[in-house]
């Protein structure tokens, strides 16, 4: 990995080498962790790619938030490796690390009413004292812009509703503009309109170059956004690869323990999964 030195070199940082298409960002291989007292994953091996969108799906306590948090290099593998950029999770200084991954947890908690512009700004904080330090305004511009919360950008942080938090949290991680985009769960608290805005959002930045993972539980939407999905179950990889190759009737009936459907769009064609209800 080619890197280029900060103007700043006092700081000990060094600023992203521009990202190569299909460059793998970040990956594990035989990934391991337990959590009180029980393999959470076991033998996990995923790769997010520059220029695409990776879904991770799967049922409740799969592991899919676990993996997010190695993959963001938030937490320590027991057994195996992750690796950013190819060089291991344990390796990356915090300061430099913030610089090529932002992450957007499951909940945004402040506890003082800061306002949303300032909420947002923060994603801009690990570029401080670096020649990108000039891109500020206009980053933050951009991610309200995208994520339609420039109207508010004066409210308190505290006053806005689940949805709305959700939609300035994400608008934080925009700001930070890091090559790698790690999302948790990023449509939970939304309706419909801003489900498919977030979405929406994460092909834009895979387009542009950005390897985008989202853990996704609306298998809809993942078939219709991610380039790749990685099913998993019990802590393992039940299946990986494009949407209409994985979503599987059989395997997605059996991850899921719930009869389903998979259908193709009648427009589109793209893959429908719906559960199986009684007629």
């Amino acid at each position: 990995m080619g890197v280029i030195k900060s103007l700043f070199p006092s700081r000990g940082r060094v600023l992203p080498a521009p990202v190569e298409p299909g460059e793998v960002l970040a990956e594990t291989e035989d990934l391991g962790i337990r959590l009180g007292g029980r393999d959470v994953l076991s033998g996990v091996r995923v790769a997010a790619r520059a220029g695409e969108v990776l879904a991770l799906v799967g049922p409740n306590g799969a592991g899919k938030s676990t993996l997010l948090a190695a993959l963001a290099a938030d937490l320590a593998a027991d057994t195996g490796t992750v690796r950013l950029r190819g060089r291991p999770a344990d390796d990356w200084p915090a300061a430099e690390l913030a610089l090529h991954r932002a992450v957007l947890p499951q909940s945004a908690q402040l506890s003082f009413p800061f306002p949303v512009e300032d909420v947002v700004r923060m994603g801009r904080a690990p570029w401080a004292g670096t020649p990108l330090e000039d891109e500020d305004d206009a980053a933050v511009a951009a991610a309200l812009e995208a994520t339609e919360t420039a109207a508010f950008t004066s409210r308190p942080f505290s006053a806005l509703s689940g949805g709305e938090r959700a939609r300035v949290s994400l608008a934080r991680v925009l700001a930070q503009r890091t090559p790698l985009i790690l999302l948790d769960e990023p449509t939970a608290a939304l309706d419909l309109r801003h489900q498919e805005l977030v979405l929406r959002v994460c092909r834009e930045r895979a387009a542009a170059g950005d390897a985008v993972v989202v853990v996704l539980h609306d298998l809809g939407l993942a078939a219709a956004y991610a380039d790749r999905v990685t099913v998993l179950h019990d802590g393992a990889v039940a299946a990986e690869g494009p949407p209409a190759e994985v979503f599987d009737e059989q395997l997605l009936s059996r991850v899921y323990r719930q009869p389903v459907e998979v259908l193709p769009h009648p427009r589109t064609g793209a893959v429908l999964v719906f559960p199986k209800r009684p007629a």
